[in-house]
């Protein structure tokens, strides 16, 4: 008879342990404001371009600007930032960001159109990297790993509110003083929220670890077979749900409900934040490969309701269930990076993921726009992004797992000598 008492279980995670942990709750609330112009900005500009005297169509193409070079320039950001450090990148992009916004209303008077492209590109270009950013702080803000997979979680699953709270923050601005008022309050949201990330001791003594790397030398090369079937496949995931915002405003149209272009992808974005309270307070087994493939199979599951062309009202209901695995599809796809890229180069990895499902979603929203007069076909397209995720990982999952073993990423925290504040 064993006189050995048992292990005890390990305690349970809550998100208020992982909110009391030092430094969270500033990391995760300073990010949440400094994005929240990523859903105000593009909205906001159009509103002032037409109260200007633009067209809807010229409104459009300033806002579309304004997103895809903020897009774009994320691996770049990601870059410098594992380079030079959060910091030395955040709080120029966040002043020089805000300082475009606030002079944007200005650029009809002294400039035209010529001044206008230029500032909202530049702009976007300047957005300052806190999703990138973020993401590479939680290893050593959270040294425990369940703590981290819960903040990853939280994280994720908030963000999709932004694109609920942010346009409605515009909309009651412009109506309640005017669209300058709202790009001014954009302007400075952003500028408080990165600067409440960056002047923080962990960004500000955040650098990456190259000690580890392979060898004498660093690994220098980011695009391996692996992370780039990994963001290839995520396309497929920025795709359904750009054609899922198009589709929701073809609904609004065909049932004369204007509020439906709204609420349906609000109720994508509750379920997001639910299915990631859920993912976030349990420890899973099994690798990180496996967790990707069997959350997008089910994310690609949720969509095909939508083939029985339902309702408004079922339609409202449907589209919560593959939001509710949209954060861990790209939790779990976070991770996978961290476990594929080299180290001291993570952060371009994450703005590489992100563009990966911007660029994705862009060409959804292109194509669902011409087919919006096609209901099935229309209703389609979201699955077929999903399905193009699973194919891709599918066929590329030998080069997204090691040895078949179970993938924990790489967190690497900074060395003690790293970790002095300057």
């Amino acid at each position: 008879m064993s006189l050995t008492a048992p292990p005890a279980p390990a305690p349970r995670i809550t998100y208020g342990a992982v909110l009391g942990s030092p430094y969270v709750a500033r990391l995760l609330g300073g990010t949440l404001t400094g994005r929240l112009p990523n859903g105000m900005a593009p909205v906001a500009i159009l509103l002032w371009a037409t109260a200007s005297g633009s067209s809807i169509a010229v409104g459009g193409l300033f806002s579309a600007l304004y997103g895809l070079a903020s897009a774009l320039a994320q691996p770049v950001k990601g870059r410098l930032m594992d380079r030079h450090g959060q910091s030395a990148v955040h709080l120029p992009a966040a002043l020089l960001n805000s300082a475009l916004l606030i002079a944007l209303p200005f650029s009809g008077t002294y400039g035209g159109p010529g001044l206008t492209t230029a500032l909202v590109v530049v702009g976007g270009l300047a957005a300052p990297p806190l999703e990138a950013g973020l993401r590479a702080l939680w290893p050593s803000v959270l040294p425990d790993p369940r703590l981290r997979h819960a903040a990853l979680a939280l994280d994720t699953g908030t963000q999709g509110l932004l694109y609920i709270v942010g346009p409605l923050l515009v909309a009651a601005l412009a109506s309640a003083y005017n669209p300058a008022a709202a790009l001014a309050v954009t302007a400075a949201l952003g500028l408080v929220g990165t600067a409440a990330v960056a002047l923080s001791p962990p960004s500000r003594r955040w650098r990456p670890d190259r000690s580890k790397d392979r060898g004498t030398a660093p690994v220098r090369r980011l695009a391996t077979p692996g992370v780039t079937l990994l963001f290839v496949s995520l396309t497929g995931i920025g795709f359904a749900i750009g054609a899922m915002n198009v589709w929701s405003v073809s609904m609004a149209g065909r049932y004369e409900q204007d509020m439906l272009a709204g609420i349906i992808p609000a109720a994508f974005s509750v379920g997001s934040f639910v299915g990631g309270l859920i993912y976030g307070r349990r420890t899973w087994s099994g690798t990180t490969t496996r967790r990707l493939i069997v959350a997008t199979a089910a994310f690609l599951g949720g969509w095909f309701p939508l083939l029985a062309l339902p309702g408004p009202y079922a339609a409202t209901a449907a589209v919560a269930l593959p939001g509710a695995f949209l954060t861990i599809v790209v939790a779990c796809a976070y991770l996978a990076t961290d476990a594929l890229a080299p180290t001291g180069r993570t952060t371009e990895a994450y703005a590489w993921l992100i563009l990966s499902i911007g660029a994705g979603q862009a060409a959804g929203t292109a194509l669902a726009g011409r087919l919006a007069e096609h209901p099935l076909a229309s209703a389609a397209l979201p699955a077929a992004g999903a399905a193009f995720t699973l194919t891709v990982l599918l066929a590329a999952r030998r080069c997204l797992g090691p040895s078949g073993h179970a993938q924990r990423g790489r967190h690497r925290r900074p060395d003690a000598g790293r970790h002095k504040a300057p």
